[in-house]
């Protein structure tokens, strides 16, 4: 079916002239009366796409399934927030001329460098999952449904994009969920990136054929879970699915996938009224919850489950990063999006939080001394041993937002200090290397004791450290044993926390920190049509070799927030919002 839209580019850039003028009289002239958000979302409102709905090819909703999801929940989910629900963000003040011109100024650097690459993506890889940024050409890596143009959505919308946001739904509501570029659809990209981004784009811009679109996908999402024991499976058989025979789940899977569905499930339920999708969920979040403190690090998932026995608590390895990350992540952050009413997260949110301050996060030992800390990681055998290994790499560098997030929520004022010790720990390892970027997977020297108020630099340490580690090389920075892993992919963890923690506490050098962050990674990464995957972040700027590859989430989610924690606090307020681990936004129950 085609749609019936027609892209009036003269009406959308004089829109866009307004908005522009409008917003400046209003923030300049008329500060007092209302927030720069408030303005764009009525600005919006008002001038609203029209677009017809295009539906998918196969209607995933009349599917009979062979072991359809039950039924768990008794009653609709919260629209208010608890009373007890406190605010997240710091109360912050009127910022001084000189200081907002700099933040300002901070801020269009970002937005400039979005709109340059995404016009790349537009002009060489439109309606593809991704753009390879040195080639100019297409790639298809999620199901061929335009990753990067549904991940996008909320940015362009975030930034005031408003003629790119407009032309990026039309093209959305054409996707067709009914054909996948895959026989096997993964189920943890597709729900943080397209139900995420699809659900995100709603909440901001109330356009209806995004929520219509989202039901399709979350139809399909729901398949996953069609069997024996009502657990999902970790890749979904696109042609079985359709059947609605029962699936089959997966022996072993990284502890993430089933772990990291429960925010956006849970969102399309609260936003459609359908609890089915919820339902599905909370049976999986249930067995994390009866297992978290039989693991063999109480408190702690391993890196390994089986959704199959189902068993989450057999497995010897613990970490906070690639294959655990966003499976802690989403605790407190289910806590909010439910509005701070259900008990189960707020106890698996501080059982999490306890024990990774206990056995994970360590101050390394550096030249400078910094009072940092770094997350690493544990292997505990069937005897019980514990075995620390203090590596770390880019995806853990989400804890830090996450418990100061934690700690805000629940009132502990340490977990937040730890949560910005650990931000920064992330930062300090950008500003260690040479390109200003950090490398994937590094390994340092945890100070004796670990959590030390006083940790003195010995030069002899270092290297004697150095020398038991295989990857050592000589031009890597005083205080790390390896770069294991020496690229950098445009992740965004980083940003994250820096974000995060700038939110909630309201501390100006991390905003100084970010900025340092988002110079560095902008010259090191940049390539002719846009900015690619770095290599080798150990060597020189002028050196930087890089790999075709420009993921959907440098749009999503690291330009994103870079463009946040430079905008005024009210923009996606972290008191009115939760975001996902793709970085989208989702409504909270209002107070």
């Amino acid at each position: 079916m085609a749609s019936n839209f027609r892209l009036n580019r003269g009406t959308l850039l004089r829109s866009a002239a307004v908005l522009v003028c409008f917003v400046f009289f209003i923030r300049v002239l008329w500060p007092s009366v209302q927030s720069e958000s408030t303005i764009l979302e009525k600005f919006m409102n008002n001038h609203p796409l029209k677009v017809d709905y295009v539906k998918s090819s196969f209607d995933w909703s009349k599917v009979q399934l062979a072991y359809p999801p039950l039924a768990t929940s008794a009653t609709t989910l919260p629209t208010k927030r608890a009373k007890s629900f406190p605010s997240i963000q710091h109360t912050f003040k009127a910022e001084s001329n000189p200081l907002g011109t700099v933040r300002e100024a901070r801020r269009q650097a970002v937005r400039l460098v979005f709109a340059k690459d995404w016009d790349n993506y537009r002009q060489y890889a439109w309606k593809k999952d991704a753009l390879n940024p040195i080639s100019a050409t297409p790639k298809d890596q999620f199901s061929g449904w335009a990753a990067t143009l549904v991940d996008s959505l909320d940015s362009l919308w975030i930034m005031g994009m408003v003629e790119q946001f407009d032309e990026a739904v039309a093209a959305v509501v054409q996707i067709d969920f009914g054909q996948s570029s895959s026989n096997r659809v993964n189920i943890f990209e597709t729900t943080i990136r397209y139900l995420g981004g699809l659900l995100s784009a709603y909440d901001l811009s109330k356009r209806d054929v995004l929520l219509a679109k989202a039901v399709e996908l979350g139809d399909m999402l729901y398949a996953g879970f069609n069997t024996p024991n009502r657990m999902p499976v970790d890749f979904i058989d696109f042609q079985e699915a359709k059947a609605g025979r029962g699936l089959m789940v997966e022996d072993w899977v990284v502890s993430a996938s089933p772990g990291s569905l429960s925010m956006e499930l849970t969102h399309l339920s609260q936003l459609t009224g359908d609890m089915k999708y919820y339902d599905a969920i909370t049976a999986v979040m249930q067995v994390f919850h009866e297992q978290q403190n039989k693991t063999r690090l109480p408190g702690i998932w391993p890196l390994w489950v089986s959704m199959r026995k189902p068993d989450v608590s057999a497995r010897e390895g613990f970490t906070m990063g690639g294959g655990a990350d966003s499976a802690h992540e989403y605790l407190p952050k289910m806590y909010a999006l439910l509005g701070g009413q259900d008990p189960m997260y707020e106890a698996m949110t501080r059982d999490f939080m306890k024990a990774a301050d206990e056995h994970l996060f360590f101050r390394p030992m550096l030249p400078g001394e910094q009072d940092i800390l770094i997350s690493g990681n544990v292997n505990v055998d069937e005897k019980g041993n514990k075995s620390f290994d203090p590596e770390s790499e880019h995806l853990t560098c989400f804890i830090g937002g996450t418990m100061a997030l934690g700690g805000q929520i629940f009132g502990l004022p340490e977990d937040v200090k730890t949560g910005t010790k650990l931000a920064r720990g992330c930062a300090y390892a950008y500003k260690a290397f040479p390109s200003g970027m950090m490398p994937e997977r590094f390994n340092a020297i945890p100070c004796s004791p670990p959590r030390a108020k006083v940790c003195k630099w010995d030069e002899d340490i270092w290297i004697e450290e150095r020398g038991k580690r295989p990857e050592w090389k000589s031009h890597l920075p005083k205080g790390f044993t390896t770069a294991k892993d020496a690229r950098y992919l445009l992740r965004p963890e980083a940003i994250e926390s820096l974000f995060v923690n700038y939110r909630i506490t309201g501390d100006e050098e991390l905003q100084d920190l970010a900025w340092d962050m988002f110079q560095a990674i902008v010259k090191g990464s940049a390539v002719e049509f846009g900015h690619a995957a770095v290599t080798d972040v150990t060597l020189s700027v002028e050196n930087l070799p890089k790999e075709d590859y420009m993921e959907s989430f440098w749009f999503a989610e690291t330009l994103k927030y870079f463009y946040l924690i430079f905008s005024p606090p009210d923009i996606i307020s972290l008191d009115d919002y939760v975001l996902n681990t793709e970085a989208h936004p989702f409504k909270m129950p209002v107070r």
